[in-house]
């Protein structure tokens, strides 16, 4: 994966900085999260790795694109397709989604407690790690009885585990040695 994260790493920044030139960042990330998930598909995926000439790999996807691609995107996908790049599509969806993100300042939290969480409590959450991290926080929260109690918070490559389970597992480490 680091491989295609490399390959795809230069596209989705030109693409990123045509679309804040543009002033179409959205735009540009459905059409490329939609073009990903299309390359991602057991058929496609398997033309874009086989010998296949890059004209047919780039019609390929813009067909089954169809109005989700406009000019700029089918631009995008023939030079990928010329450089035999095609296969790293999904890669450039993520990366331009992060970059969106890092742009707009946001972050996906992911909160995992053993019970679910009321409103209030999600509030003032959201609150804590807006000030924590100095962005927006897009909350995504999840119950798991083998939490036992407390949080575990995940953000980008942030966890924070202040779960009962967490707590005894490093105490146990702590007694051990």
């Amino acid at each position: 994966m680091s491989e295609l994260t490399t390959i795809a790493r230069p596209y989705a920044k030109a693409a990123f900085e045509f679309a804040v030139d543009k002033g179409v960042i959205a735009q540009w990330n459905e059409m490329l999260f939609f073009a990903g998930e299309v390359a991602k598909n057991e058929y496609i995926a398997q033309v874009l790795t086989s010998n296949t000439a890059a004209e047919k790999q780039a019609e390929l996807i813009i067909q089954v694109c169809a109005e989700q691609l406009n000019e700029y995107g089918q631009n995008l996908v023939k030079v990928m397709a010329e450089n035999k790049r095609l296969v790293a599509l999904p890669a450039v969806a993520e990366l331009f989604a992060e970059f969106k993100a890092d742009y707009d300042k946001e972050i996906d939290v992911t909160v995992v407690s053993a019970t679910e969480l009321a409103a209030s409590q999600q509030e003032s959450l959201v609150a804590a790690l807006e000030k924590r991290f100095a962005r927006k926080v897009k909350l995504n929260c999840s119950v798991d009885a083998a939490v036992v109690g407390g949080l575990i918070i995940k953000a980008g490559d942030t966890v924070i585990d202040g779960s009962i389970r967490g707590k005894l597992n490093r105490l146990a480490v702590t007694l051990q040695s």
